[in-house]
């Protein structure tokens, strides 16, 4: 039993307890009438920092980059009406990505709900509830200030548990003031992790790949949530399994590793996509991925495996949503995937025979096969600056322990092909939702729970564009966060899609007007730099990086230079066309 409550606090003041306790230190939002005792509360507290951003969309997103980094609770605040809608996207592209965040919204007074209150956003208006419910895992109003200790608990128990996600929590003005018991729960007392497995499909999964001739391992980002690297690794080598990950999964298993075949799906490796849809491979392990478009290659027929599918994914929605799979598991990737470990060691014990692989087949296999296309672009001197030799200046000047954030766009192709990760939970690309203007935020909340680790953003000039002005938000807070524009003068994946299916007729994507991406932010308070050679860039990433302070990379590359995205434009005919099923 809990002991008993020995004094009073505000209903709002109860809420910011526990958060307290579940260690958020940051809130990101932009304050406004209906929303100011939650201000007030946090600063009569003390403990947590409000970061002001220049939009709820940025705010949403600095919260999902803390949240992606830190493996916590990120939080983001609006207040009532159009805060709370500019919101949406943020939370949907946590939502698409099971990233766990709280979403604090305000409410006008109860007393003047449906009287035409200014942004009033009640089921008598534009009703908040409502909107959040298809992009969170939950979204309610709180009707009483006594319910709001089971409101927090439920939520956070709702946005960390299971496949996690965000929860919306919608706050009238006046309720959030009223006394309260000031009674905090320990969250151990509340929720707890999924530890649950199931031990027939374990050992089932087990004999399936000692038994396997030609195996292979799909990585997702479930592995990255879950925090299994070390696991999948293991079990990697255990049966010398090559391994290739989903783009959103990049570095999730170390692409230095003589097991790793590079990332299998949209922009990936020549390797992964010889090996993967061969035709040849008899058992499939898939692991925190829930094979869709862009892991591959829009349902690619030839990724089923001639003898069995075995599917990890705490989500059972996901387990044979787009393949047949002879063993689904579910359960979280680090539980599963450390017993299948633990039973593969006591199977091979008596197993009759264990198919061995040996080490200079798969070297052999790689030689045959390159890692990255056009391999000479990432040395090239040609003007204007080639993207393949940004990215090699990047990893070149980057200490391995950089945290990148990556926009969507061309951005997306050119680092997962070209930029390589050998550290795990040091790529963050948001494809669920393929948000553009995520990474240009979300850079500046995982800066804030990186512990000291650079962060960098890179983005392209349409990208930045969109939330750009956020840039202003680390220069006010004195994030030292590097952004690298890769300016191409527009919507370049558009403009090469276009192209190509469309021969030219038009084109919709460009700017008629470039933009000074470099005069922009020094509007702003942030370093600028410019470059146009692969010295220029060099320099202005050492310089940059040194300098302990927001700072922004002008890089104006080669607008004619298509990323690897042929397959993704046949997809797209194939979508236009309406022939693009499942792989059943």
């Amino acid at each position: 039993m809990p002991p008993a409550p020995s004094e009073k606090t505000t209903a709002i003041r109860l809420l910011l307890k526990y958060l307290e306790a579940e260690n958020v230190k940051y809130i990101f939002g932009v304050p406004g009438g209906p929303l100011m005792p939650l201000y007030e509360a946090i600063f009569e507290s003390g403990a947590i920092r409000p970061i002001l951003a220049k939009h709820e969309q940025g705010a949403a997103f600095m919260a999902d980059g803390y949240a992606r980094v830190s493996g916590g609770l990120g939080v983001c605040c609006a207040t009532t009406g159009p805060g709370g809608t500019n919101l949406m996207t943020g939370v949907a592209c946590a939502h698409a990505d099971s990233i766990p965040l709280l979403v604090l919204t305000a409410q006008i007074a109860t007393g003047a709900f449906a009287k035409g209150a200014v942004q009033e956003s009640t089921s008598h208006g534009i009703d908040l509830v409502e909107m959040f419910k298809p992009v969170t895992k939950m979204s309610v109003m709180l009707v009483s200030s006594g319910k709001m200790a089971d409101m927090i608990r439920l939520a956070i128990r709702t946005a960390m548990t299971g496949r996690r996600g965000p929860v919306h929590l919608n706050l009238p003005a006046d309720i959030v003031r009223q006394e309260v018991a000031c009674q905090v729960v320990p969250s151990n007392q509340f929720y707890t992790l999924n530890g649950n497995f199931d031990r027939e499909k374990i050992k089932e999964a087990s004999h399936y790949l000692l038994k396997a001739r030609k195996p292979a391992i799909l990585v997702g980002n479930g592995v990255n949530l879950s925090q299994a690297h070390e696991e999948i690794r293991r079990i990697a080598e255990k049966l010398m399994i090559p391994v290739a990950t989903s783009p959103k999964a990049k570095g999730a298993f170390p692409e230095d590793h003589l097991l790793s075949l590079g990332v299998l799906g949209f922009a990936g490796s020549p390797q992964a996509d010889a090996y993967f849809l061969s035709g040849d491979v008899d058992v499939l392990l898939v692991a925190g991925c829930s094979l869709g478009e862009f892991s591959t290659h829009t349902w690619d027929p030839k990724l089923q495996p001639t003898s069995a599918l075995i599917q990890i994914d705490i989500d059972p929605k996901e387990i044979g949503k787009n393949y047949p799979t002879a063993v689904g598991i579910v359960g979280d990737a680090k539980v599963c995937l450390r017993e299948l470990g633990f039973q593969l060691e006591r199977d091979r014990r008596w197993l009759d025979s264990v198919t061995e692989r040996p080490e200079s087949e798969l070297r052999r296999f790689k030689e045959k096969f390159p890692r990255y296309l056009s391999p000479e672009k990432m040395l090239s001197e040609e003007m204007p600056l080639k993207p393949q030799r940004l990215i090699h200046e990047m990893r070149e000047v980057l200490p391995p322990d950089t945290l990148l954030f990556v926009d969507i766009g061309n951005c997306i192709a050119w680092s997962v092909h070209y930029f390589p990760i050998s550290r795990p939970n040091t790529f963050f690309l948001n494809l669920g939702m393929a948000s553009m203007g995520h990474a240009v935020a979300a850079a500046i909340g995982g800066r804030l729970a990186s512990g000291g680790k650079p962060v960098v953003a890179l983005v392209g000039d349409a990208a930045f564009a969109m939330n750009g002005m956020e840039v202003h938000t680390a220069v006010d807070h004195n994030v030292p966060v590097v952004w690298v524009v890769a300016n191409n003068g527009g919507h370049g994946m558009v403009y090469h899609g276009e192209k190509v299916q469309f021969k030219g007729k038009f084109v919709s994507s460009r700017f008629h007007t470039p933009l000074d991406i470099a005069r922009i932010v020094e509007g702003m308070g942030a370093l600028a730099f410019r470059a146009q050679t692969p010295e220029e860039l060099r320099q202005a990433l050492r310089q940059a990086m040194a300098a302990g302070r927001p700072a922004v990379i002008d890089a104006r590359v080669d607008p004619e230079e298509m990323p690897p995205m042929r397959l993704r434009i046949e997809a797209l005919d194939k979508f236009f066309a309406g022939e693009v099923g499942s792989a059943r």
